[in-house]
Protein backbone atom coordinates (compact mmCIF):
# COMPACT_ATOMS: atom_id res chain seq x y z
CA UNK A 1 0.00 0.00 0.00
CA UNK A 2 0.93 4.00 -0.05
CA UNK A 3 4.85 4.11 -1.30
CA UNK A 4 5.25 0.41 -1.95
CA UNK A 5 2.42 0.26 -4.35
CA UNK A 6 2.79 3.24 -5.84
CA UNK A 7 6.04 2.93 -6.67
CA UNK A 8 5.52 -0.73 -8.19
CA UNK A 9 2.64 1.20 -10.51
CA UNK A 10 5.12 3.72 -11.90
CA UNK A 11 7.98 1.16 -12.30
CA UNK A 12 5.42 -0.95 -14.21
CA UNK A 13 3.70 1.82 -16.15
CA UNK A 14 7.86 3.04 -17.26
CA UNK A 15 8.00 -0.73 -18.60
CA UNK A 16 9.68 -2.90 -15.62
CA UNK A 17 8.86 -5.87 -15.06
CA UNK A 18 7.68 -5.69 -10.83
CA UNK A 19 7.62 -8.32 -8.46
CA UNK A 20 5.89 -6.68 -4.61
CA UNK A 21 6.94 -9.01 -1.81
CA UNK A 22 3.95 -8.70 0.29
CA UNK A 23 2.30 -9.94 3.55
CA UNK A 24 -0.52 -10.25 1.45
CA UNK A 25 -0.04 -9.54 -1.96
CA UNK A 26 -3.79 -10.34 -3.50
CA UNK A 27 -5.22 -7.73 -4.94
CA UNK A 28 -2.37 -6.13 -6.71
CA UNK A 29 -2.99 -3.69 -9.98
CA UNK A 30 -2.67 -5.88 -13.32
CA UNK A 31 1.09 -6.34 -14.66
CA UNK A 32 2.67 -6.77 -10.98
CA UNK A 33 3.64 -10.12 -9.56
CA UNK A 34 2.63 -10.51 -5.89
CA UNK A 35 4.84 -12.80 -4.23
CA UNK A 36 3.83 -13.85 -0.59
CA UNK A 37 6.81 -13.03 2.22
CA UNK A 38 7.49 -11.88 5.37
CA UNK A 39 11.31 -10.11 5.28
CA UNK A 40 11.51 -11.21 9.30
CA UNK A 41 11.96 -14.68 7.77
CA UNK A 42 14.73 -15.45 6.29
CA UNK A 43 13.88 -18.52 4.27
CA UNK A 44 10.33 -16.66 3.07
CA UNK A 45 12.89 -14.18 1.54
CA UNK A 46 14.86 -15.68 0.01
CA UNK A 47 12.64 -18.20 -1.19
CA UNK A 48 10.98 -15.07 -2.78
CA UNK A 49 13.74 -13.39 -4.35
CA UNK A 50 14.77 -16.27 -5.82
CA UNK A 51 11.54 -16.92 -7.56
CA UNK A 52 11.29 -13.74 -9.03
CA UNK A 53 14.62 -13.87 -10.60
CA UNK A 54 13.92 -17.09 -11.95
CA UNK A 55 10.57 -15.99 -13.78
CA UNK A 56 12.09 -12.77 -14.96
CA UNK A 57 14.83 -14.35 -15.62
CA UNK A 58 16.92 -11.46 -14.32
CA UNK A 59 16.57 -8.87 -11.12
CA UNK A 60 18.30 -5.46 -11.93
CA UNK A 61 16.28 -3.37 -8.91
CA UNK A 62 15.57 -4.02 -5.50
CA UNK A 63 13.73 -1.36 -3.84
CA UNK A 64 13.69 -2.09 -0.27
CA UNK A 65 10.13 -0.59 1.48
CA UNK A 66 8.85 -2.79 4.16
CA UNK A 67 8.35 -1.28 7.30
CA UNK A 68 5.93 -0.58 10.45
CA UNK A 69 5.60 2.13 13.19
CA UNK A 70 6.27 3.51 16.09
CA UNK A 71 4.97 6.11 18.80
CA UNK A 72 6.32 7.32 21.86
CA UNK A 73 9.37 8.58 23.86
CA UNK A 74 12.57 6.39 25.16
CA UNK A 75 10.15 4.92 27.97
CA UNK A 76 7.29 4.32 25.96
CA UNK A 77 7.77 1.28 23.86
CA UNK A 78 8.45 -2.31 25.37
CA UNK A 79 11.87 -4.44 24.60
CA UNK A 80 9.09 -6.49 22.37
CA UNK A 81 7.92 -3.62 20.10
CA UNK A 82 12.05 -2.54 20.07
CA UNK A 83 13.25 -6.15 18.35
CA UNK A 84 9.68 -6.10 16.61
CA UNK A 85 10.48 -2.79 14.64
CA UNK A 86 14.19 -2.92 14.54
CA UNK A 87 13.38 -6.57 12.63
CA UNK A 88 11.34 -5.45 10.21
CA UNK A 89 12.74 -1.99 9.28
CA UNK A 90 16.22 -2.42 9.45
CA UNK A 91 17.21 -6.63 9.09
CA UNK A 92 14.07 -7.28 6.91
CA UNK A 93 16.24 -4.92 4.52
CA UNK A 94 19.06 -6.94 4.85
CA UNK A 95 17.44 -9.69 4.15
CA UNK A 96 16.07 -9.12 1.07
CA UNK A 97 19.56 -7.47 0.37
CA UNK A 98 21.47 -10.41 1.32
CA UNK A 99 19.61 -12.62 -1.34
CA UNK A 100 19.04 -10.17 -3.86
CA UNK A 101 23.45 -9.55 -3.97
CA UNK A 102 23.85 -12.84 -6.30
CA UNK A 103 21.48 -11.80 -8.63
CA UNK A 104 22.08 -8.10 -9.17
CA UNK A 105 26.11 -8.98 -9.60
CA UNK A 106 25.19 -10.07 -13.30
CA UNK A 107 22.65 -7.37 -14.14
CA UNK A 108 24.31 -4.41 -15.97
CA UNK A 109 22.42 -1.76 -14.40
CA UNK A 110 21.95 -2.91 -10.63
CA UNK A 111 20.56 -0.68 -8.03
CA UNK A 112 19.28 -1.18 -4.85
CA UNK A 113 16.82 1.98 -2.91
CA UNK A 114 15.92 1.99 0.34
CA UNK A 115 12.65 3.87 2.09
CA UNK A 116 14.37 5.68 5.07
CA UNK A 117 13.29 9.10 6.38
CA UNK A 118 13.78 12.62 7.49
CA UNK A 119 13.54 11.26 11.05
CA UNK A 120 16.80 9.80 10.59
CA UNK A 121 18.41 13.00 10.92
CA UNK A 122 15.75 15.43 12.11
CA UNK A 123 14.69 14.46 15.93
CA UNK A 124 10.91 14.48 15.84
CA UNK A 125 9.11 13.97 19.35
CA UNK A 126 7.35 11.00 19.92
CA UNK A 127 9.33 8.97 17.72
CA UNK A 128 11.93 7.43 19.08
CA UNK A 129 12.08 3.78 18.55
CA UNK A 130 11.05 4.74 14.67
CA UNK A 131 13.58 7.14 14.23
CA UNK A 132 16.42 4.77 15.60
CA UNK A 133 14.96 2.53 13.12
CA UNK A 134 15.35 4.95 10.42
CA UNK A 135 18.76 6.11 11.38
CA UNK A 136 20.13 2.69 10.87
CA UNK A 137 18.47 2.57 7.12
CA UNK A 138 20.28 5.59 6.92
CA UNK A 139 23.79 4.23 8.16
CA UNK A 140 23.40 0.85 6.33
CA UNK A 141 22.34 2.57 3.22
CA UNK A 142 26.12 4.39 2.97
CA UNK A 143 27.73 1.34 4.41
CA UNK A 144 25.93 -0.95 1.67
CA UNK A 145 26.88 1.72 -1.24
CA UNK A 146 30.68 1.78 0.40
CA UNK A 147 31.02 -2.32 -0.51
CA UNK A 148 29.22 -2.65 -3.61
CA UNK A 149 30.05 0.13 -5.86
CA UNK A 150 32.55 -1.66 -6.79
CA UNK A 151 30.59 -4.78 -8.13
CA UNK A 152 28.44 -2.37 -10.03
CA UNK A 153 25.74 -1.91 -7.77
CA UNK A 154 24.21 1.32 -6.52
CA UNK A 155 22.74 1.92 -3.14
CA UNK A 156 20.89 4.88 -2.05
CA UNK A 157 17.88 5.97 -0.39
CA UNK A 158 14.85 7.87 -0.05
CA UNK A 159 14.11 10.20 3.10
CA UNK A 160 10.40 10.91 3.04
CA UNK A 161 9.16 13.85 5.36
CA UNK A 162 5.05 13.07 6.45
CA UNK A 163 3.71 11.03 3.39
CA UNK A 164 -0.48 10.57 3.01
CA UNK A 165 -0.57 6.87 3.24
CA UNK A 166 -2.33 4.63 4.96
CA UNK A 167 -0.38 4.61 7.91
CA UNK A 168 -0.91 8.16 8.44
CA UNK A 169 -4.40 8.07 7.97
CA UNK A 170 -4.47 5.71 10.84
CA UNK A 171 -2.68 7.28 13.32
CA UNK A 172 -5.11 10.48 12.37
CA UNK A 173 -8.21 8.44 12.78
CA UNK A 174 -7.23 7.99 16.60
CA UNK A 175 -7.72 11.53 17.55
CA UNK A 176 -10.96 13.00 18.57
CA UNK A 177 -11.28 15.42 15.81
CA UNK A 178 -10.07 13.72 12.77
CA UNK A 179 -10.29 16.77 10.18
CA UNK A 180 -8.79 18.93 12.78
CA UNK A 181 -5.80 16.65 13.42
CA UNK A 182 -5.47 16.47 9.43
CA UNK A 183 -5.83 20.18 9.19
CA UNK A 184 -2.72 20.65 11.92
CA UNK A 185 -0.74 18.22 10.51
CA UNK A 186 -1.06 20.20 7.17
CA UNK A 187 -0.14 23.48 8.55
CA UNK A 188 2.97 22.00 10.27
CA UNK A 189 4.52 21.14 6.39
CA UNK A 190 6.07 23.98 4.62
CA UNK A 191 4.07 23.46 1.57
CA UNK A 192 0.72 23.32 3.49
CA UNK A 193 0.09 19.58 2.39
CA UNK A 194 1.89 16.21 3.13
CA UNK A 195 4.02 14.48 0.39
CA UNK A 196 2.48 12.60 -1.76
CA UNK A 197 3.04 8.44 -2.12
CA UNK A 198 3.34 9.51 -5.79
CA UNK A 199 6.14 12.18 -4.92
CA UNK A 200 8.55 9.63 -3.16
CA UNK A 201 8.03 7.11 -6.06
CA UNK A 202 9.05 9.32 -8.56
CA UNK A 203 11.80 9.88 -6.41
CA UNK A 204 12.60 6.19 -5.75
CA UNK A 205 11.96 5.52 -9.56
CA UNK A 206 15.03 8.01 -10.53
CA UNK A 207 17.52 6.76 -7.71
CA UNK A 208 16.08 3.36 -9.45
CA UNK A 209 17.40 4.40 -13.34
CA UNK A 210 20.55 4.53 -14.82
CA UNK A 211 19.26 8.16 -15.23
CA UNK A 212 21.07 8.81 -11.79
CA UNK A 213 23.81 6.36 -12.41
CA UNK A 214 26.66 8.64 -10.73
CA UNK A 215 24.14 8.91 -7.18
CA UNK A 216 25.88 6.19 -4.96
CA UNK A 217 25.69 6.55 -1.30
CA UNK A 218 23.00 9.58 -1.84
CA UNK A 219 20.05 10.35 0.50
CA UNK A 220 17.27 11.93 -1.72
CA UNK A 221 15.06 14.24 0.83
CA UNK A 222 11.58 13.75 -0.37
CA UNK A 223 9.69 16.35 2.75
CA UNK A 224 8.38 18.91 1.12
CA UNK A 225 11.68 21.47 3.12
CA UNK A 226 10.33 20.07 6.22
CA UNK A 227 14.24 19.72 7.32
CA UNK A 228 15.95 21.91 5.13
CA UNK A 229 13.95 25.20 5.37
CA UNK A 230 13.03 27.75 8.36
CA UNK A 231 9.58 29.69 7.65
CA UNK A 232 8.90 32.87 9.40
CA UNK A 233 4.99 32.36 10.29
CA UNK A 234 2.57 34.33 8.26
CA UNK A 235 1.76 38.18 8.62
CA UNK A 236 -0.72 38.31 12.02
CA UNK A 237 0.44 35.42 13.47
Amino acid sequence: SGIGLATAELLRSRGARVAALDLKPDGLPDGILGVQADVTDDAQVKSAVDTVAERFGRLDVVVNNAGIGAVGDVAANSDEEWLRVLDVNVVGMVRVARHALPHLRRSPAAAIVNTCSIVAWAGMQQRTLYSASKGAVYALTLAMAADHVREGIRVNCVAPGSADTPWIDRSLRQAPDLQAARDALNAFQPMGRLVTAEEVAGAIAYLASPLSGASVGTVLAVDGGMHGIRLRPPAGQ
